[in-house]
């Protein structure tokens, strides 16, 4: 289980509160207005943002103090951060090693997890030469190989066509269920909720509420969710 625990987050004088519990293995959508916190929440969790008072834990452990790089957390955020000097291999590879010395085994577990993303021969490619959607499925490959527990994207598809965002959300879906991750994805769409997320977490004037049940929520949203999404 991910717990924030009485927490307060610090984004440069922007302060978000959270006090909530997500078990392990689901995917819950953050939703709210533009400025309300969604990402903060998600950066404190992977832990770029200062938690000032209250405990991040994993499974019981508190992971507060600890780096980005030591906490069981992947993030994917809205541009992919693809390195356009680099093949799409490579990119991927970085989650393996940041210097690129994979042995033949990384190599191969960098190919198959392309190929898993219906990406297989086009390794070799620069991102330059790859579609929207392509980039997309190179930079989720790259978030599949670190193999953490913690899944974190920040509006990764937000560029991206009605239909392939829809095909890319039923993708992160489907490696989540088969890895086992827990996975937050920000979003402004209350349909991305709908379509993959067991939860949502409602952010808005700096607090982040615990998760509800998507469908119940949606269903009978409280007055905050209900003015949030208007006609919806």
């Amino acid at each position: 289980m991910l717990k924030l625990e009485n927490c307060v987050i610090d984004n440069g004088g922007f302060f978000l509160a959270a006090d909530l519990a997500v078990e392990r293995g689901r995917i819950v959508a953050v939703i709210g207005p533009s400025g309300g916190g969604k990402t903060t929440l998600l950066e404190a969790i992977a832990g770029f943002l200062p938690v000032i008072e209250g405990a991040v834990l994993w499974r019981g452990r508190d992971i507060t103090a600890l780096a980005p790089g030591a906490r069981p957390v992947a993030m994917l955020f809205q541009d992919g951060n693809l390195f356009p000097h680099l093949s799409a291999a490579q990119n991927v590879g970085l989650g393996l090693r940041p210097d690129l010395r994979l042995s033949r085994d990384q190599w191969q577990t960098v190919e198959d997890a392309l190929a898993r993303v219906g990406l297989s021969g086009l390794g070799q490619r620069k991102p330059a030469a790859l579609s929207g959607g392509q980039r997309a499925r190179v930079a989720l490959s790259r978030l599949m190989v670190q193999h953490r527990d913690i899944m974190l994207l920040d509006e990764p598809f937000a560029a991206l066509g009605p239909a392939l965002k829809a095909e890319m959300l039923v993708l992160v879906a489907e490696l989540a269920r088969e890895s086992g991750a827990t996975v937050l994805m920000v979003s402004h769409e209350p349909e991305d909720a709908r379509r993959i997320a067991d939860e949502v977490i409602f952010v808005d004037g700096g607090q982040a509420h615990p998760p509800l049940g998507t469908k119940a929520l949606f269903a009978s949203p409280p007055d905050a969710l209900r003015a949030y999404l208007g006609g919806d």
